[in-house]
C-alpha cells in the first residue's frame, strides 16, 4: 500500500507546523524548569510532556488552517507569481514571529500567574494601553522584540527557497477544493471533540497547565469566559440552598422568604453614628508582606503599628485573585461566581451596594482610583451603583510628581481622596462622606517616587510593599490635619493577597489579606481572630456604626455573629472553595465536590464526603449565582423596603 504523500503546495503549512509544535515542546520543557513545576514526580512530569504534545498538534493545526487555505485556494497562475511566493514567504516570517512571541508571552504569564493563558490573557486584550504599558515598563521589550524578529527571519531564511519552489507547484482544482474543505472538517472536528479539561489528569495545577498549550488555552478561554454556575456545578433545590444561606443568620426575620430573595432588616443595636469612612482597598496587600504577620523584613513600620492600634481581624481572605473580585466583595458582599466578576459583567448596574447603604443614611459616595477606571469596567461599575466615580483624569496635573502606566502613586491618589472629602463637605453642609480608595503602586513594574524609602524604585515587590505602606502613613497624617479627622473610620485591606495562583487547588494562604480599622476616638484596638470573608467587611462595618439598615448581603457582621457560622470564600475563574475550621470544600465544573483538610494552612489531605458541610458550600455559591442571574440582588428605596419590613425589636443571631 501506498503511503499517502503532502502535496508539495502545502508543504509551507506543514513546515509551519512542525516550527509550532518544536516552539511548543522547547516553552514546556523551559517552564518544566521552574521550582514548582522541577518538583513534580517523573511520571507526572513524562504524562505532562505526552499530553501536551497531543495539544501542540492540536493547536497547531488550529494555527496553520489559513495558511493551509491560502495555499489550497491558489489557482496555479497565481501560485507561480513572484508576488504570490513573495507574499507567503513573508506570511510565514509574520507567523513564526508571532510563535516566538507567544512563547516568550507565555513564559512571562507563567511567571506572573502561574497558569497557561486563561481568561485574565483574554480580559487583557481590552486594555492594551495599561497592560502593554506595564510589559514596556518591566521588561526589555524593545531588545526582546529585536530579537524575536531576528530569530523569525534565520528560521524563514532557512526554509525561503523550498517555499519559493513548493509554493509555484501545480495542483488541480478539485485537490484545492477538497484539501480546503477538508482543513475546515478537521477543525471542527477538534473544536466539537477535545476540549482543554483533557490535560487535567494530576493531582497538581502545576503538572496540568505544563500540559497545556497556550495558544490552545486562550482560545478555550474567549469561547468560555463566562461559566453557568447551575450548568456545570454542584447544586441543590434553590429552596433548599436557599433554607440553608439564611440558617446561617440566626434570628432574622427574612421579608418576603417566598419570594426567593435575601430580603431582611437589620434593626442596629443603638444611635446610628454617621461618621465618615475611607475604606481602602491595597493593591496585592497579602498578609504575608506584614510584620504583624509575621514577616522579618521590616517593611510595613505604618501598617504593623496600625495592628496594634486598630480593630484587627486577622483571619480574613480575600474571595478571589484579581482586584475586580476584590471590589466586587467589598461593594456587594456576594460569595464569587465563577467567571467573570460582576464588576464586569452585563446587568450589573442598580444592585444592592455598600455605598447604596450609604447614600440612604445621607452620605456622599466616592470610589477613588489611580488610573484610569475604564479598566476592568470600574467606573461604570460603581457610578451605576450609588458612587461617584474619580479617577486619574479627576486629578490636577500640578498634584502628580510620578506615575506609571497602572496610575498615579497611592500618596497622590490618597491626597485627592481627601480632597473630595473637603469638597462633599463643603458642597453639602458638612454631611458624612464614604470613600472607597483603590491603590495602583504595589504592582508591577513596582515603581514609585524617589526618595521615600531606602529601597529604588522599580527593584520588585518588597520595595512596592513598602512604598505603600509609607502612602499608607501619609494619608493618616495627612487627615489628621483634618476637622473631620475626629469622626473618621479608616477601613484598610487589600483587593487580593500576591501571587495567589492555582487553578485546582487553590493556595489558601496567598489569599490571606489584613483587616484594620482604625478610629482612635471611638473604636478600641483589639485582635479579631475569627475566620471572615472578605465579604463580610461592609455588614461588619456598618454593624460598628450601628445602622439600622436593609440588607440583601450574604455577608455577616461578625461581631454580632455566633463563632459557628465562621466561614470564608476562596475561588479564581473556575474554582470555588468554602472554608469552615480546618477544612476545605472545593467545587468545580463537571458538578465535583471535594473536602479536604488544610494541613498547616495550605496542604490538602482528602477526606471523606461530608454532605453537610458540602450542602453549605453549595447553597452559598448557588444562591449568590440565584441572586445577581435572576434579578433579586437589585437596590431598592430604603424607605419603601422598611415601610413593609418587621419590626426592629426582632433583634439579630448570636453574639
Amino acid at each position: 500500500m501506498q503511503i499517502p504523500t503532502i502535496p508539495a503546495r502545502l508543504k509551507p503549512a506543514f513546515a509551519a507546523l512542525a516550527i509550532f509544535v518544536a516552539i511548543a515542546t522547547l516553552t514546556r520543557a523551559a517552564l518544566s524548569l521552574r521550582p514548582e513545576v522541577a518538583a513534580l514526580a517523573a511520571g507526572d512530569l513524562l504524562s505532562s510532556f505526552v499530553i501536551g504534545f497531543c495539544f501542540d498538534l492540536v493547536a497547531g493545526l488550529y494555527s496553520i488552517a489559513p495558511l493551509v487555505l491560502w495555499l489550497a485556494l491558489a489557482p496555479d497562475r497565481l501560485a507561480r507569481s513572484w508576488l504570490f511566493r513573495a507574499t507567503t514567504i513573508a506570511g510565514f516570517a509574520v507567523t513564526c514571529f508571532v510563535f516566538l512571541f507567544t512563547a516568550v508571552a507565555e513564559w512571562l504569564f507563567w511567571e506572573e500567574f502561574g497558569a497557561r493563558f486563561n481568561f485574565i490573557a483574554v480580559d487583557y486584550l481590552l486594555y492594551t494601553h495599561e497592560v502593554i504599558g506595564n510589559i514596556w515598563e518591566s521588561y526589555p521589550t524593545g531588545k526582546l522584540l529585536i530579537a524575536l524578529a531576528l530569530g523569525a527571519a534565520a528560521v524563514t531564511a532557512l526554509c525561503a527557497r523550498r517555499i519559493w519552489r513548493w509554493t509555484g507547484e501545480p495542483r488541480a482544482w478539485r485537490t484545492g477544493l477538497g484539501t480546503a474543505a477538508a482543513q475546515v472538517v478537521l477543525v471542527a472536528l477538534l473544536a466539537s471533540l477535545i476540549n482543554g479539561d483533557l490535560k487535567n489528569r494530576a493531582a497538581q495545577d502545576s503538572a496540568n497547565e505544563l500540559a497545556g498549550n497556550g495558544v490552545y488555552e486562550f482560545f478555550a478561554a474567549l469561547r468560555s469566559n463566562e461559566l453557568s454556575y447551575e450548568r456545570y456545578y454542584a447544586t441543590l433545590p434553590i429552596a433548599e440552598a436557599l433554607s440553608v444561606v439564611r440558617g446561617g443568620f440566626e434570628g432574622t426575620d427574612w421579608i418576603n422568604p417566598d419570594g426567593g430573595g435575601s430580603e431582611r432588616l437589620v434593626p442596629g443595636t443603638g444611635a446610628e453614628r454617621k461618621f465618615n469612612v475611607v475604606l481602602v482597598s491595597v493593591e496585592s496587600l497579602g498578609a504575608e508582606f506584614l510584620g504583624a504577620y509575621g514577616d522579618p523584613r521590616g517593611l510595613t513600620p505604618n501598617l504593623d503599628r496600625l495592628a496594634k492600634e486598630s480593630l484587627w481581624f486577622s483571619r480574613v481572605y480575600a474571595t478571589g485573585n484579581r482586584t475586580v473580585r476584590g471590589l466586587e466583595a467589598l461593594a456587594l458582599s456576594l460569595p464569587p461566581t465563577p467567571g467573570q466578576s460582576i464588576v464586569r459583567r452585563p446587568g450589573n448596574g442598580k444592585l444592592f451596594s455598600l455605598g447604596g447603604v450609604f447614600e440612604d443614611k445621607g452620605y456622599g459616595t466616592v470610589f477613588a482610583y489611580g488610573g484610569y477606571g475604564y479598566f476592568d469596567n470600574m467606573n461604570a461599575f460603581f457610578e451605576a451603583n450609588d458612587y461617584r466615580a474619580v479617577d486619574r483624569r479627576d486629578i490636577p496635573a500640578a498634584r502628580i510628581k510620578f506615575e506609571n502606566v497602572w496610575g498615579v502613586a497611592d500618596e497622590h491618589l490618597y491626597d485627592q481622596a481627601i480632597e473630595e472629602i473637603d469638597r462633599e463637605k463643603a458642597a453639602h453642609g458638612g454631611r458624612p462622606v464614604f470613600v472607597h480608595v483603590m491603590t495602583t503602586s504595589n504592582h508591577r513594574p513596582y515603581t514609585y517616587p524617589a526618595g521615600r524609602i531606602d529601597i529604588p524604585s522599580g527593584k520588585g515587590r518588597e520595595g512596592a510593599v513598602k512604598y505603600t505602606d509609607y502612602a499608607i502613613g501619609h494619608l493618616i497624617e495627612r487627615a489628621r490635619s483634618r476637622p473631620w479627622f475626629k469622626d473618621t473610620v479608616f477601613v484598610i485591606t487589600a483587593d487580593h493577597g500576591a501571587s495567589a495562583r492555582g487553578t485546582a487547588q487553590i493556595p489558601v494562604e496567598k489569599y490571606l489579606i489584613p483587616v484594620f480599622v482604625y478610629a482612635p476616638a471611638h473604636i478600641a484596638p483589639r485582635r479579631i481572630d475569627r475566620l471572615m470573608s472578605q465579604i463580610d467587611i461592609p455588614p461588619t462595618l456598618l454593624g460598628l456604626l450601628d445602622f439600622r439598615y436593609y440588607s440583601k448581603f450574604l455577608g455577616r457582621d461578625v461581631l454580632r455573629s455566633a463563632r459557628e457560622t465562621d466561614r470564608a470564600f476562596v475561588g479564581n475563574f473556575q474554582t470555588l472553595a468554602y472554608l469552615k475550621d480546618d477544612r476545605i470544600v472545593v467545587l468545580q465544573p463537571k458538578r465535583k465536590v471535594d473536602l479536604y483538610r488544610l494541613d498547616q494552612g495550605r496542604n490538602y489531605v482528602p477526606l471523606p464526603a461530608d454532605p453537610a458541610i458540602a450542602r453549605e458550600a453549595i447553597a452559598y455559591y448557588q444562591v449568590a449565582s440565584h441572586l445577581f442571574r435572576n434579578g433579586l440582588y437589585g437596590d431598592e428605596e430604603q424607605v419603601e423596603i422598611e415601610a413593609r419590613a418587621p419590626s426592629p425589636a426582632s433583634g439579630k443571631g448570636g453574639s
